[in-house]
């Protein structure tokens, strides 16, 4: 038994937030983390020659306030993303190069149609309320409605709408009609909008940390080694009138109040004793993750730079549906980053191995050129298959989910918190919104500490 103030579940930047933030206010704290790394939906692999590959959350953007002061903290600097050139954008076969947000080159009227959309989800996404979406004035409206049948509505342009349901359901990884309108929109806002959300520079994916993700998450776990378990998958919590009881396979730990900051779906796999309340317990139910796979074609040098290419493309339908240049600060070795997400990544996840690199590589190929078919390196993350993130990097909501099961998104159970980034009312969906849970929980339990220690005191008085 090992007997600690707090227990935190999940290493990732929600967990390791939570219990840097307990460790700092003079709090013992015990850290569970499943897998045998840290980082979560985060993960960095670095290179025998001193490069790093982001397997999984890579990119910064402006209002990302909480990750950088954490990059402040520990003395990480980024590094701005390379946007000098064009980008490429695959449609009916056709290759447009094009710079800036909308591809104009693609015929007036598709380009148009583009503008008109991205604009209305603007102009809707204003009417959002950030902390209580369920809220807004058409929140059931827009609950009963998919993002599909919104794009299908108003995306009359059929390359439009390809482009639409590549970039904007793409980001919940998974079909467009999986995912509620009012979600979509609820996401988007709190970033800032559609602009922000698949912008690039001034954007979402306007800049990196130095040395990847995984050197801010490992600076925060240097502070507090003791606290972390690996290889711990937490099976059950039981929580009574003076605290709570942990236990993993070889584990058990006694807290105060415990902060589970792991994925719902995940959540959902843990044990609860008394069980969660019922609205709780349904959203666990109702909120999956999606399909993702993200490869990194490593090249000796960046060679779509020479060409005028930003690295930056898209071609709905393909292999290689999305992609950006993924290089280090030092733009050596060339690190093209290839994003597929949805019903195509769970199609071409069913391919052997071999085929599939075969076909990502010749879809790059049939953009960039022959020299994208000889990388000299490939790697491969399936985030489809990891058991401990249960699919994509953001669980999304579905149709109906939101007005019915929103409230129960950060409220607590008892002693048992939550954090992650689908509970961020800013920047929910990025690290930076992860950050900004682990911070919320922690100041939950400390404030509640507060509140039981005054009551104490006037029973005593």
């Amino acid at each position: 038994m090992t007997d600690v103030d707090y227990c935190v579940i999940g290493a990732g930047f929600a967990g390791l937030t939570a219990a840097l933030r307990l460790k700092q206010a003079g709090r013992s704290v015990a850290l569970l983390e499943a897998r045998d790394r840290l980082g979560g939906r985060t993960f960095t692999e670095v290179r025998a020659d001193g490069s790093w590959i982001d397997r999984g959350g890579a990119w910064i953007g402006p209002g990302q306030d909480r990750i950088r002061a954490l990059m402040t903290e520990f003395g990480i600097s980024s590094y701005q993303q390379f946007t000098e050139g064009e980008a490429l954008l695959v449609v009916d076969g056709k290759r447009h190069r094009y710079e800036g947000t909308i591809p104009w080159t693609m015929s007036p009227w598709a380009a148009l149609n583009l503008g008109t959309v991205l604009l209305e989800l603007g102009h809707m996404c204003k009417a959002i309320p950030l902390e209580r979406p369920w809220a807004a004035k058409h929140a059931d409206k827009w609950d009963r409605m998919s993002l599909a049948h919104w794009l299908d509505s108003n995306a009359l342009s059929k390359p439009a709408r390809e482009l639409l349901e590549t970039a904007i359901a793409g980001l919940y990884t998974s079909d467009g009609s999986e995912v509620s309108l009012l979600f979509a929109l609820y996401q988007m806002a709190s970033g800032g909008g559609p602009g922000f959300v698949l912008g690039v520079k001034d954007g979402a994916q306007d800049a990196r940390p130095v040395g990847g993700m995984g050197a801010i998450s490992g600076a925060m776990a240097a502070r507090m080694s003791d606290a972390i378990h690996l290889s711990q998958p937490v099976r059950r919590i039981d929580q009574d009138d003076d605290g709570v009881t942990v236990r993993s396979d070889e584990m058990t730990v006694r807290a105060r109040r415990v902060i589970v900051a792991v994925p719902l779906a995940i959540a959902s796999q843990i044990r609860y004793e008394p069980m969660l309340p019922v609205d709780r317990s349904f959203l666990h139910q109702r909120m999956p993750s999606g399909s993702i796979l993200k490869i990194a074609a490593v090249y000796d040098e960046p060679f779509w730079r020479g060409d005028g290419l930003t690295g930056q493309s898209a071609a709905p339908g393909s292999p290689a549906t999305i992609t950006i240049d993924a290089c280090t600060d030092t733009a050596r070795p060339g690190i093209l980053c290839v994003i597929t997400e949805g019903p195509i990544a769970r199609r071409i996840g069913r391919l052997d191995p071999a085929e599939r690199r075969r076909a990502v590589l010749g879809s790059l190929a049939e953009r960039f050129g022959d020299k994208a078919s000889f990388p000299v390196d490939y790697v491969e993350q399936d985030w489809s298959v990891e058991r401990y993130s249960g699919g994509g990097m953001l669980s999304h909501a579905p149709t109906g989910v939101l007005t019915q099961f929103g409230p129960a998104l950060r409220a607590p159970c008892g002693r048992v918190h939550w954090a992650g980034t689908e509970s961020s009312a800013v920047m929910c969906g990025w690290v930076d919104g992860a950050v900004r849970s682990g911070e919320r929980a922690a100041s939950e339990v400390l404030q509640q500490e507060t509140v039981t220690a005054a009551d104490g005191l006037a029973t005593e008085r």
